[in-house]
């Protein structure tokens, strides 16, 4: 194949946001995913443990050991959740919150650079674009009965 893919353009551009992201947090010791969930929890309230996964778009797995290592490092603590008795609220510690700051500067740094390099109107497009996909995928428009030749 020589002209590139969409999938090939999706892959490649978030490999290197992850990388970039990585490399960022790795100056505090931590990785993306951790700064992923630290900006998914809710800082005042807490958030239901079942929430977070489809919250994040993460298998329980990946989560279950994310959520561990965060709490190994002391940025998480787990509650029982007063609404539900069997349910746990993941709760924020001081440093928690501080390192959900520093996750949150990177990303709307990220945000703010792209937005200044590219335009308006094209930064529409991506979004629209990206959703388009995402519907496509969502609503399994994707692989139906017809075969590609």
């Amino acid at each position: 194949m020589k002209e590139k893919t969409i999938d090939y353009i999706l892959r490649s551009t978030w490999m290197s946001v992850q990388k970039l992201y990585n490399e960022e947090a790795g100056k505090k010791g931590s990785t993306m995913a951790t700064g992923f969930a630290l900006i998914s929890i809710d800082p005042e309230e807490g958030t239901p443990s079942t929430a977070l996964g489809p919250k994040m778009g993460m298998e329980a797995t990946s989560l279950s050991r994310t959520l561990k290592t965060m709490e190994e490092k002391g940025l998480i603590e787990r509650k029982p959740n007063p609404l539900d008795g069997r349910g746990v609220l993941i709760h924020l510690t001081p440093f928690g919150v501080e390192m959900r700051e520093f996750s949150k500067h990177v990303v709307l740094q990220f945000d703010e650079v792209v937005k200044e390099s590219i335009s308006k109107e094209d930064l529409q497009t991506f979004k629209k674009v990206a959703h388009t996909i995402l519907e496509l995928i969502n609503n399994k428009k994707i692989y139906t009965s017809k075969k590609i030749a």
